[in-house]
């Protein structure tokens, strides 16, 4: 990883960020948070967009099949 503004890499940071008491570790997350959420293009998402989420839910078939193999699982233990 290259060295940013300030000429620090990761590898650097790194061992100091570790030995930091567990509420500044806190305080770091939020304010590296922030800074990413004020940064532009930093996910391939687009904003207000609506994404198309799968889930289980109505896939009563892939729970038959999961149910099968783990009772096929726990019948043939290894």
């Amino acid at each position: 990883m290259s060295p940013g503004k300030h000429g620090v890499t990761l590898a650097e940071l790194l061992p100091a960020v570790q030995v930091l008491p567990t509420a500044d570790k806190i305080r770091l997350i939020r304010i590296l948070a922030e800074e990413l959420d004020q940064a532009e293009d930093i996910s391939p998402l687009v904003a207000y967009k609506a994404y198309e989420l799968p889930t289980p839910y109505g896939t009563v078939g892939a729970a038959k099949v999961l149910l099968q193999a783990l009772q096929t699982a726990d019948a043939n233990p290894e």
